[in-house]
C-alpha cells in the first residue's frame, strides 16, 4: 500500500478566520499542520496545546521553519500583500484569504512575486470553492440549459453585529462589509458567469450609528458574454436569510434573542466587544458552539444548508434555472425539477477542504491552480468597483478580468467520494 505524501502547512494569523479553517486541516490526512504564527500570546499557547504544533510570534520566524512548505495567510487584511510576498520570496507556497489585498497595486505585486519565485499562490476563502457552486458551473458549461443569462444573489445576515476589533472597523484597512464579505458573492458570480465582468454599478449603505463601516451593499454586474448579475447583502441582523427556505430558521451567528441583546448593548455602549471576540477565538468558551452551528448552516455534510453567506442564489439560463437545495442543488427545466445530492461524508469541513485540496494537488501533483493570483485580483477589482461606484454613482468599467480556467468544469468536486458528479433525486 502506497502512503500518500503529506504537505507541511502552517497558518499565519490564528484569529476567528483561522479558527474556522482549522477543522479542515485536521480532517485531511494529506495535510500536516506544522505550525502557526500569531501576535497574541494566549492564542499561540492555545493553538500549540490543541494541535501539538509549533507556534511563532511572526511571519519571519514561521518562514524560517524548513518543515513548513506552505502558509495559509489569515492575518488582518492590511497584511495580506506584504506577508504573501514575504512567504513566497522565502520559498513557501501560499493560500491568502479574501480580500486578496487592499488595492490593485498590492495585488499586482503579489502576482509578480508568484511568477518571479515560481511558488504556488492561491486566492482562497471564498464560497466559490464549494461543491454546489462548482456543480452549477459544470452544468452551465455543459450547455444543457443553454447560455447563462442572469445570476441573482441575496444575503441577509447578522455580520455587522459580530464582535470587531479596531482594524475591522476601518475602511482604510479593509474593514466593512464590501471588503470582507463582498468577495464571497463576487467570486461566485464571476465563476458562474464565466469570469469576465465588463462593468459594475454599486450602492453601499452605512446607516448603523454604532458601526463606522458599511453594513449593506447591492450591485449590478454586466459580463462580456451578455449575462448580468445582481448581488445584495444586508448585514444588520433583523431579517435572516435562512428564513428564505421552508426548512430555515431565524439564527446565524446569533439567534433573535441574542441579536436583540447585542444590538441594545451596542446602542447603550455596554457591550464588551473585546471579551466577545476573545470568546470565539481558538480555545474561547464559545468557539466550538459558534463554529459548530455555522458549520451546520454552511456544510451539507451536517444539517440541511440554509442561506447565510453568501446567501440565496438563482442562476437563470435560457432553458432553466438552478438554485441550492438542502443538500445540493435543484435544476428547474422543461422536464420539471430535479435535485442533485452533493452531501459529502458527515462532519467534513467541506467549504474549506477544497482550498487545501487545490493547494495540495498543485504543489504535490503539479495540477492546475484554478484560483490563481490573477483570478483573485479580478475579484478584488470588482469588489473595489462596488465601493467606488457607491461613492461616485458612476458605472465602473473593469480592466483586469480573467476567464474561468478552461479545465475547471471537469475538476473533481470531492476527493474521496465514489459519487463524484452527485446523485439525482426524483
Amino acid at each position: 500500500m502506497t502512503t500518500k505524501r503529506t504537505l507541511g502547512v502552517a497558518m499565519a494569523g490564528i484569529g476567528v478566520g483561522g479558527t474556522e479553517m482549522l477543522p479542515a486541516f485536521e480532517q485531511m490526512e494529506e495535510i500536516d499542520l506544522i505550525a502557526g504564527a500569531d501576535i497574541n500570546p494566549l492564542t499561540r499557547e492555545r493553538f500549540q496545546a490543541r494541535y501539538e504544533a509549533k507556534a511563532y510570534a511572526s511571519i519571519e520566524e514561521l518562514c524560517e521553519d524548513d518543515d513548513v512548505e506552505a502558509v495559509w495567510i489569515s492575518t488582518p487584511n492590511r497584511f495580506h500583500a506584504p506577508m504573501t510576498i514575504y512567504a513566497l520570496e522565502h520559498g513557501k507556497h501560499v493560500v491568502v484569504e479574501k480580500p486578496m489585498a487592499l488595492n490593485l497595486e498590492e495585488a499586482q505585486a503579489m502576482c509578480d512575486a508568484a511568477k518571479r519565485t515560481g511558488n504556488v499562490l492561491i486566492a482562497g476563502h471564498t464560497r466559490s470553492f464549494i461543491p454546489p457552486f462548482r456543480k452549477m458551473y459544470s452544468i452551465i458549461e455543459s450547455g444543457q440549459l443553454g447560455a447563462v443569462k442572469a445570476i441573482n444573489f441575496m444575503a441577509y445576515t447578522d455580520w455587522l453585529l459580530r464582535p470587531r476589533v479596531a482594524e475591522e472597523l476601518d475602511l482604510a484597512q479593509g474593514g466593512g462589509l464590501v471588503y470582507r464579505q463582498g468577495p464571497h458573492q463576487i467570486d461566485t458570480v464571476r465563476l458562474l458567469g464565466g469570469g469576465m465582468v465588463k462593468n459594475v454599478r454599486g450602492v453601499v449603505g452605512q446607516w448603523m450609528p454604532e458601526r463606522p463601516i458599511p453594513g449593506y451593499y447591492s450591485a449590478l454586474f454586466e459580463f462580456e458574454n451578455g449575462a448580468v448579475s445582481t448581488i445584495i447583502h444586508n448585514a444588520h441582523g433583523y431579517f435572516m436569510g435562512a428564513q428564505l427556505v421552508p426548512w430555515g430558521h431565524d439564527r446565524q451567528r446569533y439567534d433573535e434573542t441574542e441579536r436583540m441583546k447585542v444590538r441594545n448593548g451596542m446602542i447603550t455602549g455596554t457591550r464588551d466587544e473585546e471579551s466577545d471576540k476573545q470568546a470565539i477565538r481558538i480555545g474561547g468558551e464559545r468557539e466550538v458552539e459558534i463554529f459548530k452551528r455555522e458549520g451546520q448552516n454552511r456544510d451539507p455534510g451536517g444539517e440541511p444548508w440554509v442561506p447565510a453567506e453568501p446567501g440565496f442564489v438563482v442562476v437563470s439560463c435560457e432553458r432553466g434555472d438552478i438554485t441550492r437545495s438542502a443538500y445540493g442543488i435543484t435544476i428547474y427545466d422543461n422536464d420539471g425539477h430535479h435535485t442533485i445530492d452533493l452531501k459529502p461524508p458527515s462532519g467534513w469541513a467541506m467549504n474549506r477542504r477544497a482550498e487545501l485540496k487545490e493547494l495540495y494537488d498543485a504543489v504535490v501533483n503539479g495540477a492546475p491552480v484554478y484560483h490563481t493570483p490573477e483570478w483573485g485580483m479580478a475579484t478584488l477589482e470588482a469588489t473595489l468597483a462596488v465601493i467606488e461606484s457607491g461613492k461616485t454613482g458612476n458605472m465602473i468599467e473593469l480592466q483586469h478580468q480573467v476567464p474561468v480556467h478552461p479545465q475547471y468544469a471537469n475538476a473533481k468536486i470531492f476527493d474521496q467520494l465514489p459519487s463524484e458528479a452527485g446523485v439525482l433525486v426524483a
